[in-house]
């Protein structure tokens, strides 16, 4: 009961903001002009400060693991890439599929992930390390989908010149090097390794920037959610969804457990697997011309389900003495 009412604490608050955002838009508090603005500010700002900051604070050396980080490394490695292999031999619709993968594979493990193994635990045990091994991962196979798939041509509403297969190559290398995110998740492990405690004034200002993130990019979430266009995708929503929340798990976990994890290392992977689809997979696919209404859709579903799923993962592995 604990763990359900943690859940629903967790999840449905994000949800509650994303309304929020979608109630003002209509209202005529904020417009599309506000919007895309705002998605640019949390591309570009406050998500990479935030997974600095997360990075940088986090004490990684006194509990690295190397097994665990080489777990961690080649289960979403695995995932993501059988996820992409499948959906191109399946999805018809070229124009969703780099939304829909990354969205059914990259998890909100560093915004959820430390609070709740925190909040069960009292401390957040295996989680930074689990965010230094896949975090990373998760934005870089993000950004080589989402240049490979993106379609300018839906958004601007005209013909594109197709690209030489090597330009998109070289395209997809040069947008993970230049990625904000990706760059924020870098700087940060030096500091991190290093134990650098920054200034009270430097650590004011980069919490302070740092804590609009997760606000700002829920509100534009709700704000760019665009119910009619959305309906007209729930089945690749649902089966992104199944695939976030359960079907991953499914496979991840009892490999981890013959593998002898238990409690927090355990609910790091459960974490790192099956929680929602994080919000930075709308802020990145709205700005690397991908499917924004596929990601948004799949970002709210994921959310309001997790506190159900999350809590029934953790009920299972409690019920076996695992956790």
């Amino acid at each position: 009961m604990d763990s359900f009412i943690y859940s629903i604490n967790a999840t449905v608050p994000i949800f509650l903001v994303m309304i929020v955002g979608w109630v003002i838009k209509q209202l005529g508090v904020i417009d599309e002009h506000f919007v895309s603005k705002a998605n640019k500010y949390v591309f570009h700002v406050a998500l990479p400060v935030l997974l600095f900051q997360q990075i940088s604070s986090a004490d990684m050396t006194s509990q690295f693991d190397i097994r665990f980080v080489l777990y961690c490394m080649l289960a979403t490695t695995a995932f993501f890439v059988i996820t992409w292999v499948v959906t191109e031999l399946l999805m018809k619709d070229d124009t969703q599929k780099g939304s829909f993968v990354q969205c059914a594979c990259r998890s909100s493990a560093a915004i959820l992930g430390m609070a709740f193994i925190q909040n069960m635990y009292s401390s957040t045990g295996m989680a930074p390390l689990m965010i230094v091994s896949a975090v990373p991962l998760f934005n870089i196979y993000s950004v080589i989908i989402l240049t490979l798939k993106a379609h300018p041509e839906v958004k601007t509403g005209s013909a594109v010149k197709k690209e030489p297969h090597s330009a998109v190559i070289k395209r997809a290398f040069i947008n993970v090097l230049k990625n904000p995110i990706i760059i924020g998740i870098v700087l940060g492990l030096p500091f991190s390794l290093l134990h650098v405690q920054f200034p009270v004034i430097i650590n004011k200002t980069l919490t302070s920037i740092a804590q609009t993130a997760t606000p700002i990019a829920l509100i534009v979430i709700g704000a760019g959610f665009e119910g009619r266009k959305a309906i007209k995708k729930i089945k690749p929503t649902v089966i992104a969804t199944f695939i976030k929340l359960i079907g991953i798990a499914a496979v991840c976990l009892p490999i981890a457990v013959a593998m002898g994890y238990r409690n927090q290392e355990l609910v790091a992977i459960l974490i790192m697997v099956a929680s929602p689809t994080t919000v930075s997979c709308y802020i990145m696919s709205e700005n690397m011309d991908n499917d924004g209404v596929l990601a948004s859709s799949i970002i709210v579903l994921t959310t309001l389900l997790s506190s159900i799923t999350l809590t029934g993962w953790i009920y299972l592995l409690r019920s076996m003495g695992l956790i």
